[in-house]
């Protein structure tokens, strides 16, 4: 029976929460078009953090970076133990041409942060795993994987850092055992990093911008940076972006342009009606503004989105995971639709994925290519 082909891009597949905020022994499945739909207080958005942290520690960012309000994520009932520690748990799954690869780690809240456990797994094979031997040292004992003439090998590693993105650093990859680790280490890695969380601000996003990077904030706040940007480099892909949002917004829509003003220095971003008039953005709705920034982030890339890839990794090898808190929120009826065909149509062509909060799913289902996940208020 001929086995079918591994995702060349790796992926996240899976998120898993098993105590983490409200969630307990949770593991939420992550498909190309993914909507966390639920009531208020259900996890949505800590779910939507969990992941963000996960991809904040596999670019190597510290632990206080990825999680700034550790206590939050400790589920609120955690009783302290005989030392006053509390902590959560998190993990996920990467896909990939090296297999299904799992991460789950142990990280202690209080009374400091710091990791106390971490495991990464393939197949059933443990190729990486650490533990808090010494609490009055900055460091966890870990043991990776050889199946050389040393089954494992053993050494120091941090304990505020995610140990699968140093293990490049630390194994040789002289053995098929190292290479092994190595590559999928690598693998999780390249599928955390490339994630851009993204909730627009409609209150931001009505002023003058100053010309900078050109690349999209979370907030959406540039926008009309980017878009100048934008217009420029790729004509196909902003007559896409234009018929797009001539589709979620009032009245006709012929361009969308990001002007200069000379006197200032700054830009506005505005829509060309087409029959000489142009409106400001600032003039638009909220829900209109949060449609055309959610719009832009789905028809652009990894070098237009605030992001920090895999530089050593070919893009054509990454995917982009946007995180997009209120997926729905501000939108009517049509607009939440035709943003939902969108992301679709963009994450169908598998170089891009969206994982996005919703109050009410019921409005997506049947729409092909997306999967609602419920999740229920305790």
């Amino acid at each position: 029976m001929t086995q079918p082909a591994l995702p060349d891009r790796p992926r996240i597949t899976e998120l898993r929460l098993s105590a983490f905020a409200t969630h307990r022994r949770a593991a939420f499945p992550l498909g190309p078009l993914t909507l966390l739909a639920g009531p208020s207080g259900c996890g949505k958005t800590s779910a939507l953090r969990a992941y963000e942290a996960l991809a904040r520690l596999g670019g190597g960012a510290e632990l206080g970076e990825a999680f700034p309000d550790p206590v939050a994520c400790v589920p609120e009932r955690a009783r302290p133990d005989a030392q006053r520690r509390r902590g959560f748990r998190i993990g996920c799954t990467a896909d990939g041409p090296a297999g299904p690869v799992r991460l789950d780690m142990a990280v202690q809240a209080e009374p400091e942060l710091r990791v106390v456990g971490e495991r990464l797994s393939a197949d059933g094979l443990v190729l990486l795993e650490t533990a808090l031997r010494d609490p009055g040292k900055r460091a966890v004992q870990a043991a990776w994987h050889t199946a050389g003439p040393t089954p494992v090998t053993r050494g120091p590693l941090p304990d505020d850092r995610l140990g699968t993105a140093l293990l490049p650093l630390r194994v040789a990859g002289r053995t098929p055992g190292q290479r092994r680790v190595l590559a999928a280490a690598e693998q999780m890695v390249v599928a955390l990093r490339s994630a851009f969380t993204c909730d627009p601000e409609p209150a931001r996003m009505r002023g003058p911008v100053v010309a900078g990077s050109g690349h999209l904030l979370g907030g959406c706040s540039n926008l009309a940076d980017v878009l100048w940007r934008t217009r420029a480099e790729c004509g196909r892909r902003h007559a896409q972006f234009v018929t797009a949002v001539r589709a979620g917004c009032a009245g006709p829509v012929a361009d969308v342009l990001a002007r200069a003003e000379e006197t200032t220095g700054t830009m506005r971003a505005a829509l060309d009606r087409g029959d000489g008039v142009v409106t400001d953005l600032c003039r638009l709705g909220d829900g209109e503004l949060r449609y055309v920034a959610l719009a832009l982030v789905l028809l652009t890339g990894p070098g237009v989105l605030e992001i920090d890839p895999a530089g050593e990794v070919p893009a054509a090898l990454q995917t982009l995971t946007v995180l997009a808190d209120g997926f729905d929120r501000g939108l009517d009826v049509r607009q939440r639709l035709e943003l939902l065909r969108l992301a679709a149509r963009m994450c169908e062509r598998g170089h891009i994925r969206l994982v996005g909060a919703v109050s009410d799913g019921s409005w997506a289902a049947g729409t092909q290519g997306a999967t609602v996940v419920h999740l229920d208020r305790d």
